[in-house]
């Protein structure tokens, strides 16, 4: 008893038993650099903003050519050459990973060897190289099939293949880490069933590896969707080459620039959403509870708000 009172406050009375305890009232720390911070940025963004309105820019023409026949053309064939690409570097990916794990030395060297050159050139200069290959093979030749190399090698080729070897390179080591995330027992209990190695590989180590492969090759998409504008290098006919080709004419360099942009920054937000409920997706056997998606949270948001609201002046 003696505890109890010393507790209490020197003038005050201790409380009757059965009173429940005084509401604790959190005080916020006061964050003014946050302030200062927010201040400062805003300041900046609106300089900026001022700059751009007080230059030569002839800001009408941005909406008058956004969705001019010749940009959607381009548009269409950036995203045809940035799914074409990305779809060959991922079959390439899997295929050099596989061989890079393999415990043949003959394959797992061909492998390293793939991944070294493609990974350490750049990929303008692959671009280059395929598109003029005819320097060096003017005739194809593989027995089965002979013509000028000119007329194989078009735009579209050599586009794909200086984008999609490229990618499979990076792709092969995303699927090789997501392969090795993946715990040896399980590969062990499926050989102790009998099963092959390639069936154990298609079936048990690929599917819980995706959970690990899906982001970075979401990721490795969208830089595809922006790495597609150097395919100007070999003449194809993609969203930069159209705004190119529109500003040589019209004059609007600038602002045929803008016009491009604003359709990759369109594009890279379009797959960003759908890289965001693919990963949601292979995360249901990780996570006990998934994310919420951004509408789930708008909602909550908007649900709770009147609550707190209520709770904090009550």
């Amino acid at each position: 008893m003696t505890d109890k009172l010393a507790k209490v406050p020197a003038g005050a009375s201790p409380a009757p038993a059965g009173t429940p305890p005084e509401a604790i009232k959190a005080i916020p720390v006061r964050h003014f650099g946050r302030w200062v911070a927010a201040i400062v940025v805003i300041a900046l963004l609106a300089l900026l903003g001022y700059a751009f309105s007080q230059g030569n820019v002839r800001w009408a023409t941005v909406p008058e050519k956004l969705f001019d026949p010749t940009i959607l053309t381009g548009l269409w064939n950036t995203i045809q050459i940035s799914v074409a690409s990305m779809a060959l570097g991922l079959v390439l990916g899997i295929l050099f990973a596989v061989m890079r794990l393999s415990k043949n030395p003959v394959t797992s060297t061909i492998a390293w060897l793939y991944i070294w050159v493609f990974r350490g050139t750049p990929v303008y200069v692959q671009l280059l190289i395929w598109f003029n290959l005819a320097l060096i093979f003017p005739i194809l030749n593989i027995g089965f099939y002979k013509d000028e190399m000119t007329d194989v090698m078009t735009p579209f080729l050599a586009a794909l293949l200086g984008l999609g070897l490229n990618e499979g390179a990076y792709m092969a080591e995303i699927v090789r880490a997501g392969i090795q995330s993946v715990d040896e027992g399980q590969t062990e209990a499926a050989h102790a069933l009998g099963m092959s190695q390639s069936r154990t590989m298609r079936r048990i180590v690929l599917p819980q590896s995706m959970r690990v492969i899906i982001p970075p090759t979401g990721n490795e998409f969208i830089n595809m969707l922006k790495t597609s504008s150097l395919v100007v290098a070999v003449q194809y006919p993609d969203l930069l080459r159209a705004a190119q080709d529109i500003a040589s004419v019209s004059f609007a360099v600038m602002e045929m620039f803008f016009v491009a942009s604003i359709w990759y920054l369109i594009l890279t937000t379009v797959f960003s959403i759908g890289q965001f409920y693919l990963e949601r997706h292979y995360a249901k056997g990780s996570l006990r509870s998934l994310p919420p998606t951004p509408w789930q949270k708008i909602k909550a948001n908007l649900r709770f708000a009147p609550a707190k609201r209520s709770g904090g002046t009550a």
